[in-house]
């Protein structure tokens, strides 16, 4: 049952994207260019996706089992350290040059063009890499 839940979200996370225009790497683009011409229409689908999120996670901090009876997996520490910035650093280059980030990238995989193949392939390639490095004790 939490199977089919999560794939129900995951669907309803996906849509969400494609309508609020996430998975459009021209709007995310003209969101991004500040300087020059302007597009502040993402900032009010971000700030609605913060909204619920803060009032979701006020909620589910109070609760050790998720309402399908599966423990609340939070995360543990709210420490900004190196790894984190880093990440950061790296997410909005990506962001930024591309145009996509991981969820709306995968939500486009079906209507997108080549460009969000490539896109989707780096990122794996990325996360692969990693997870190389981290097992090796290199990060």
């Amino acid at each position: 049952m939490s199977s089919v839940i999560a794939l129900l979200a995951g669907v309803i996370f996906g849509l969400g994207l494609i309508i609020g225009g996430m998975t459009n790497p021209a709007k995310v683009l003209a969101f991004l260019d500040i300087a020059g011409d302007w597009d502040p229409s993402l900032a009010f689908v971000m700030m609605g996706a913060i909204a619920v999120g803060f009032f979701a996670f006020r909620v589910a901090r109070r609760q050790a089992i998720s309402r399908l009876g599966l423990p609340m997996q939070l995360p543990a520490t709210t420490l900004i350290d190196r790894k984190l910035v880093l990440g950061a650093i790296l997410f909005g280059a990506g962001w930024g040059i591309a145009g996509f980030c991981p969820g709306p990238a995968v939500a486009s995989i079906l209507i997108g063009g080549r460009e969000v193949w490539i896109f989707v392939a780096s990122m794996l390639a990325g996360m692969g890499l990693y997870t190389w490095a981290a097992r090796r004790g290199w990060l």
